[in-house]
């Protein structure tokens, strides 16, 4: 957020280097930010710099530095000095005694998500991950930050502190990476929520109402701090970008990034869509910014930082991120049955969580879920996904044996005090013990069935506490043939095919074009309807494009299987269902 009040730096180590980044972007429509770093007070042979490879709370090596282009440095006599490149993200400049250093490098930014750099003729937009070098063992220094916009009408919005005009302080490189810019005629719009002040700052067009969501987060804002005691910070900017498709939200300490289509913000299933994004982005202002695994408590930014405890971070803010709507009035109880119906429809429609235990989705993260392929949903479970199952599991476990007295809410909080207000990272089993503790049972079995294990997760046997039941749905009822096919360009293409399915074991392919069942012309929008005329255990010939081979293989088609799932209260609920039910979906 940018101030008024303008601040001076200030450093009780006067032999620690300097460091000012400028940032310009004089073309904008070249999607080219042109930077500066000058180094001052160096007194090193030489002077190392390196590019994060990946941002926290986006689980990927995303190689930033592959839009790296025009890398030099030069004292501050403008002679040049030699630099070597080491690795894919590390340069080594020889200083030749020289204490200050200019380093000019200029990155192409054209990719318009929460994690990446977008620059074009209206705005730009940056994350300091995947700008801005940082030097090996001076992490902890501060970093001031220079912006040259195009235009002077442009503004400036960051969650930095503004210590001169277009210049902002990061305390040290993690707070730097924390810290997103947005530069541009962005619409801002001021609000205060428990005393302290907000912004919802917008970038693009669209239907969006900023007045009626700006009323719905202050009630996200409200919920959220009423379950953990509070706001840690002592003001908050929701940036949005209203994007042609797409969508996604990331996190961080005083801010977030979200990311959503520009006609999607009607009443109704849209608007709710959104403010689940809103509620989980900022529920993420605890779970992960400040309570978060061992692994993350000190940033790794040239490698993968492993952990098992992913589905905690993501998965249980996925959770909260449907019921806090819920709670804040904004949908009803059956509008929340219904969005966790689909939720728990998504889970059960994977083959995947039959296979990938959630604790090692959780460490495969980097490897996984952000890399899918055709055959991900047969071998992966999302930790966002599972998470949220899991924890819809032990939210209810714990209110039954409590009897209502206490929820995972609990679990968040003593989470809160034990490890999020000191930021100090938790181990695996840590969080199991809090999660123990509050539920006052052994979980070790729970533990091994349902997160290091791929057993089928009981639903019903948790869901009667609160006299609601899972049902399975079989929408089209028809022979099974374990595909899915989509038209593309006049093609019918063969996207995935199941495991172990009748598609695989004659098989079939994705990317396979599929041409003609039993010899007749079939397209993708028809399939359902023909598979109508056969019954379970015929055999059918697919005609089909394997490559690029013509070929005609049988199939046995299977046992249709449930398609949706649906969460029903059940007819006579007891008084002790209905005194937990309403606990549940009402804070």
């Amino acid at each position: 957020m940018t101030q008024s009040t303008v601040i001076t730096p200030t450093t009780d180590q006067n032999y620690l280097p300097k460091l000012v980044y400028k940032i310009a972007m004089l073309q904008p429509q070249t999607h080219l930010f042109e930077i500066e770093l000058t180094v001052s007070n160096w007194t090193k042979e030489s002077l190392d710099l390196k590019m994060p490879v990946w941002t926290p709370g986006s689980y990927l090596v995303r190689e930033y530095a592959k839009q790296l282009q025009y890398f030099s440095a030069v004292t501050d006599g403008d002679d040049r000095l030699a630099t070597t490149k080491i690795a894919k993200h590390h340069w080594q400049i020889q200083t030749n005694h020289h204490n200050e250093i200019t380093i000019s490098y200029r990155m192409f930014a054209n990719e318009l998500t929460v994690r990446t750099n977008h620059l074009d003729a209206t705005h730009g937009y940056f994350n300091p991950a995947a700008l801005c070098f940082f030097v090996p063992g001076y992490e902890h220094c501060p970093i001031e930050i220079t912006i040259v916009p195009p235009d002077p009408s442009w503004k400036i919005t960051t969650p930095l502190p503004q210590i001169s005009p277009q210049t902002f302080l990061a305390a040290d490189f993690d707070t730097l990476v924390d810290s997103p810019f947005e530069i541009g005629c962005q619409q801002i719009y001021d609000f205060t929520v428990l005393d302290k002040p907000h912004q919802l700052v917008i970038w693009g067009e669209g239907n969006i109402d900023p007045q009626v969501a700006i009323d719905d987060i202050k009630k996200i804002v409200e919920i959220e701090a009423k379950i953990f005691g509070g706001l840690p910070y002592e003001e908050y900017i929701f940036l949005l970008h209203l994007s042609p498709a797409g969508g996604g939200g990331l996190e961080h300490k005083n801010c977030c990034s979200l990311l959503y289509p520009r006609f999607s913000f009607q009443a109704g299933e849209k608007h709710n869509r959104f403010m689940q994004l809103v509620a989980h982005e900022f529920f993420h202002l605890w779970n992960v910014k400040r309570i978060r695994p061992a692994a993350l408590e000190k940033f790794d930014y040239e490698r993968e930082n492993y952990t098992p405890s992913l589905w905690f971070s993501e998965g249980t803010t996925s959770y909260y991120d449907l019921l806090i709507p819920r709670w804040a009035g904004i949908y009803d109880e059956q509008e929340f049955l219904a969005e966790l119906s689909k939720e728990i429809t998504r889970f059960m429609t994977t083959p995947g969580r039959l296979v990938q235990p959630l604790s090692e989705s959780s460490f495969d993260a980097w490897i996984k879920l952000y890399r899918p392929d055709a055959n991900s949903s047969n071998s992966q479970m999302s930790y966002y996904l599972k998470g949220e199952m899991v924890t819809l599991l032990l939210d209810l476990l714990i209110r039954d044996r409590t009897q209502g007295n206490k929820s995972f809410d609990n679990v968040l909080v003593a989470m809160w005090e034990q490890f999020g207000k000191a930021e100090i990272g938790f181990t695996e089993t840590q969080l199991q013990q809090i999660i123990e503790s509050i539920a006052n049972e052994d979980l070790t079995d729970f533990y091994d069935r349902y997160i290091h294990g791929v057993e089928e997760l009981p639903f019903n046997d948790y869901l009667a506490a609160v006299g609601v039941e899972l049902k399975s749905i079989n929408t089209n009822n028809v022979p099974a043939l374990g595909m899915i096919v989509k038209s593309e360009y006049g093609k019918e293409m063969i996207k995935s095919v199941a495991s172990n399915s009748p598609a695989q074991l004659a098989g079939v392919d994705p990317g396979d074009e599929l041409l003609a069942v039993d010899g007749f012309k079939i397209g993708a929008d028809k399939l359902i309807d023909r598979l109508k005329s056969y019954q379970v255990g015929a055999k059918i010939e697919l005609t089909i494009f394997h490559g690029d081979r013509l070929a005609t293989v049988p199939v046995i088609l299977a046992p249709s299987q449930p398609d949706r799932y649906q969460l029903e209260r059940i007819e006579h609920p007891t008084d002790l269902q209905q005194q937990l039910f309403k606990a549940w979906v009402n804070l």
